[in-house]
């Protein structure tokens, strides 16, 4: 997409963005928030988080996954594609998930290009499983952070289904970021694929389906005790902001600029 010349109309439009960004996240929370709850009295019991897992076996998860891309798209399908099976592993509090609420995070979340579905809808299980963030950084904050680094630096898709729904090759691409528009962007240049095109829907299915699959890698890791981080990604430490992956895909020479910490006063 092209720079807006005029600076006000570009300014505006980014006040709409971070708006609309805003409100899509805080009513995903508020969904979440009867569900998520460390502690919640339901019927006499107490259902708590972090949630149960049992291992599950990666190919057939991904297989899961591929499938229910083409049903409920990348986010919700990753969601689906494990806790369809601990609902048969493990009972409640997955029987009662609403996994394909979770539609909306399809194109980057409705298209709006932002965070991929697949890396989105992997770090919700992933923190479902693992538990809440209270105080500084957990494992399913480090495993969220090593999900993000993985689908940002994998020529994807990595995984191939037993049955294609399309046969054609095509080429895997890095993205260096998470977004959905960098991602998808990138790769419908190097096929030469519109976003509509069979194959571009059947590379976002694999896509998925390789994120379900490496997320019960590290799961089944975690539930072994042998999990360890590998991200190393540190932009808010480092800039004092917030960032992606890489911010010059979107941003070029308009990088927002944190102003400068103030200095503390010696006691």
């Amino acid at each position: 997409m092209e720079e807006q010349n005029n600076d006000s109309k570009g300014l505006s439009r980014r006040k709409v963005l971070i708006g609309t960004g805003a409100l899509a996240a805080g009513a995903a929370l508020t969904q979440l928030g009867g569900i998520i709850k460390p502690a919640q009295a339901t019927g006499g019991k107490t259902e708590k988080w972090p949630w149960p897992y049992e291992k599950l076996d990666p190919a057939e998860t991904a297989e899961i996954c591929y499938n229910e891309w083409y049903r409920v798209f990348c986010g919700a399908a990753v969601i689906n594609s494990i806790f369809s099976q601990l609902r048969e592993k493990v009972g409640e509090p997955y029987t009662s998930f609403p996994s394909d609420a979770f539609v909306f995070l399809e194109g980057g979340q409705v298209g709006w290009g932002t965070i991929c579905g697949s890396p989105a809808g992997a770090n919700i299980v992933a923190n479902l499983i693992i538990g809440p963030r209270i105080a500084g950084a957990n494992e399913g904050h480090h495993m969220a952070a090593d999900n993000m680094q993985w689908y940002s630096e994998t020529a994807l898709p990595t995984f191939t289904p037993k049955k294609r729904k399309i046969s054609s090759t095509y080429p895997t691409t890095i993205s260096e970021s998470p977004l959905c528009h960098i991602s998808v962007g990138k790769w419908m240049k190097a096929a030469n694929k519109a976003l509509k095109s069979p194959e571009r829907k059947e590379r976002c299915a694999r896509v998925a389906a390789s994120s379900a699959y490496h997320l019960v890698e590290m799961l089944n890791d975690w539930k072994d005790g042998k999990y360890e981080s590998t991200s190393d990604f540190s932009c808010a430490s480092e800039n004092g902001i917030t960032g992606q992956f890489n911010c010059t895909e979107c941003h070029g020479d308009d990088v927002p600029q944190a102003p400068a910490m103030p200095k503390t006063k010696k006691s």
